[in-house]
């Protein structure tokens, strides 16, 4: 059995590996492909990249990157030893940080198919990356949240009075990020105006982002748009990240275009999700975890801001239901964090899936106490523009309060001091 094969056995049981053709037949044949795992050293699995080398620019993104001296401490060990190891008291914060760069992709998945629910909860939350642009994400004790103000005509009245809304909330110390309706320069760079307009007339201490592909964002910001953060979906193998319009070159040069604007450090925004290179039968037979851990190696070439998976956004046919979903939302947010990425997740469904808004409840407090760095907050959990179901702001009150979680520290300070957040008059006209 080779490698791709084993991984694809041993994963827990999700509609869109069935869909593929590659998942265990049985339970039986699960357990004995995860056994099998367990035995597996690490350095196997580094030796023998699930995609070749030749032929994907991921992988050789993840070859060519891998820390030797960061692994070493963990080098001798299998996948079941390592999942050990994870759970020790020898697995700290600060010990998981100086293995990250050690990790590959593959070693992180891997050993995720070997966990339980609490398992992923309790080694994410020993994970903590910090990230900072205005304002500064991932502090211990901390959970932020993007505003999404998402409209379906990309209206900017009804954009600005969501963004009150969710400010008035406490919403938006990780981003305030608009999906435009029309991928397109001109509303891109209007919908970048007003974000920057709104933010600079309450002095908020956040970033303002329009999640446009990278292009439209380039030749916005060519135009001299205010551009805080680049955005750009991401995938795991070459022909995915094709699928999206994307290359490793295109994303080196927005990196860099960002970067010279001098307005902050951690300038890029990424989101993935399971099933993205499935859809776009670009997955090489690689079960749809690890494409999604794969992806996980692109987004930190760029040491972002923000990374997120928008879990159950792609449908049942590769998240089936409630169940299957929060599992992977805890998987993704394990892999993200144990790979160093500053890892959110848009804990969400669309309404033909086999979820409802208890599983998000659900979802939502597990990745809570597993330290998820941030979530969405969109108007009544209901995105009127993409046409799936989310976390509203006020979920994110409710699992901040619950359990003691607190805005970002130069956010949380302005809400304490906050101007009124009447319309400014030119927003009424």
């Amino acid at each position: 059995m080779s490698l791709r094969e084993l991984f694809a056995k041993a994963s827990p049981a999700r509609s869109g590996d069935e869909l593929a053709g590659i998942a265990a037949r049985t339970a039986e044949e699960r357990v004995r492909a995860q056994m099998t795992l367990a035995d597996l050293p690490l350095k196997s699995i580094l030796a023998d990249p699930v995609i070749p080398y030749e032929s994907d620019e991921v992988t050789r993104l993840i070859c060519d990157t891998h820390d030797a001296a960061a692994f070493a401490p963990i080098a001798h060990l299998t996948v079941g030893g390592f999942r050990d190891w994870l759970l020790s008291d020898d697995a700290t914060t600060e010990s998981l940080a100086a293995l990250a760069p050690g990790i590959t992709p593959e070693m992180a998945a891997a050993v995720s198919k070997l966990m339980r629910v609490q398992d992923l909860i309790a080694v994410g939350a020993k994970c903590r990356v910090v990230t900072r642009f205005r304002s500064t994400i991932g502090l211990p004790g901390r959970m932020s949240t993007r505003l999404q103000p998402n409209h379906p005509t990309d209206d900017l009245q009804g954009i600005a009075a969501s963004i009150l809304d969710g400010l008035s909330l406490g919403s938006g110390d990780a981003v305030i990020g608009v999906n435009p309706a029309s991928d397109n320069v001109a509303s891109t760079e209007s919908l970048l105006r007003l974000l920057d307009a709104i933010r600079e007339r309450y002095a908020i201490p956040t970033q303002t982002c329009v999640l446009a592909h990278v292009t439209t964002t380039m030749e916005a910001l060519r135009r001299g748009a205010p551009v805080d953060l680049v955005f750009q979906s991401i995938a795991g193998t070459e022909a995915a990240n094709s699928a999206f319009g994307v290359t490793l070159a295109m994303l080196d040069e927005a990196h860099l275009a960002a970067l010279e604007l001098g307005r902050g450090e951690n300038v890029m925004y990424f989101e993935t999700g399971q099933g993205s290179a499935l859809s776009a039968n670009a997955h090489h037979g690689v079960d749809q975890q690890t494409c999604e851990a794969r992806a996980y190696a692109v987004a930190r070439r760029y040491r972002p801001l923000l990374v997120n998976t928008v879990v159950g956004f792609i449908g049942p046919e590769y998240l089936y239901n409630g169940k299957q979903i929060q599992r992977a939302g805890l998987e993704d947010h394990f892999c993200g964090k144990l790979l160093g990425l500053p890892m959110g997740c848009d804990i969400c469904y669309t309404n033909h899936a086999e979820a409802d808004q208890d599983d998000m409840d659900a979802l939502l407090t597990l990745l809570a106490v597993a330290g998820c760095t941030y979530i969405m907050g969109v108007p009544g959990a209901d995105d009127v523009m993409l046409h799936y179901q989310s976390t509203s702001f006020h979920d994110a009150l409710y699992v901040r309060n619950v359990l003691g979680l607190r805005p970002a520290p130069e956010f949380e300070a302005w809400l304490e001091r906050r101007p009124e957040l009447s319309p400014a008059p030119w927003l009424l006209t």
